[in-house]
């Protein structure tokens, strides 16, 4: 019973990492963006929703409402006026610029609100939990799961089911070709990010309610993006969360064994299926 309590608790924590990654997923999938800020953007999310919940007294789940509208616009203007800038054949000129944006953000973070740890408290919430079957989960990470479940699903549904999705398929494909055909690939692609940067308020609130977070946490929830995009296979949803629950479970599994060990399961995880499978377990090529 200990180990399914162990894997359970697991997949919910894949969650967490599947709503890491998902806006990451998206925007590699359209333009082939490797976007190294992805971390500090998730942690300026957090600090965004917390402001707003300490101003206007808001539960966090109602001050992410307002939190993910200013996050759209700032990332359609960071598409449109700064990445847009660096595509090309050439990768390095988005890394180089993603890496001195993540630079710039834990900068600003650090002067506006100092090194200090902060959390956003969901009152009982916290604490809560249900008996589901043989185990008992916590609300919280239910939460979290279903949210990336949904997220997921609206992701796909807006990729294959509405126009800008057809825009988007068009664009990823063929950006010359879809332009001839009246599509902008610039705002195309500043559309993108900006439902991404909504996707990362999601993640931020999450992040923010279960977590202790500061200005320097962005790059290692970085790291945990990449890995659940590379596991599941570039560009792929529902490999993305896939991807997160590998981890997950592999996390909590290595905890189990020893304590000191979660964190290494999770990346001897990534590196075991990275072996295996290069491409990943359902690239979107397949």
């Amino acid at each position: 019973m200990i180990w399914v309590d162990t894997i359970v608790q697991g997949v919910l924590l894949g969650g967490l990492y599947a709503l890491f990654a998902a806006g990451l997923s998206l925007v590699f999938g359209i333009m082939r963006l490797v976007n190294l800020a992805h971390g500090d953007l998730i942690v300026l999310g957090a600090y965004l929703i917390l402001v707003v919940v300490t101003v206007l007294g808001l539960h966090p789940f109602i001050a992410v409402l307002l939190a993910a509208p200013i996050m759209f616009v700032l990332g359609w203007l960071l598409q449109k006026i700064v990445l847009n800038r660096t595509l090309g054949e050439d990768i390095l000129p988005p890394l180089l610029v993603t890496f001195g944006l993540s630079v710039v953000i834990q900068n600003a973070l650090l002067e506006g609100f100092s090194a200090d740890s902060q959390r956003i408290s969901v009152g009982a919430l916290e604490t809560a939990s249900l008996p589901v079957g043989p185990v008992t989960v916590g609300v919280m990470p239910l939460l979290t799961f279903l949210s990336a479940v949904a997220v997921i699903i609206a992701l796909n549904q807006l990729f294959y089911r509405t126009a800008i999705g057809r825009a988007f398929r068009a664009t990823s494909d063929d950006p010359v070709t879809a332009s001839l055909m009246g599509v902008r690939p610039d705002r195309v692609f500043a559309t993108a990010t900006a439902i991404a940067l909504v996707v990362v308020t999601i993640a931020a609130l999450y992040l923010g309610t279960r977590a202790n977070f500061d200005p320097s946490v962005g790059p290692a929830r970085l790291i945990y993006a990449f890995e659940a995009v590379i596991i599941g296979g570039l560009g792929s949803l529902w490999g993305t969360l896939a991807g997160g629950v590998i981890i997950g479970v592999a996390q909590t599994v290595g905890a189990a064994i020893n304590p000191e060990w979660q964190i290494l399961a999770g990346h001897v995880a990534f590196l075991l299926v990275l072996l295996i499978r290069p491409q990943g377990l359902f690239p979107r090529g397949g």
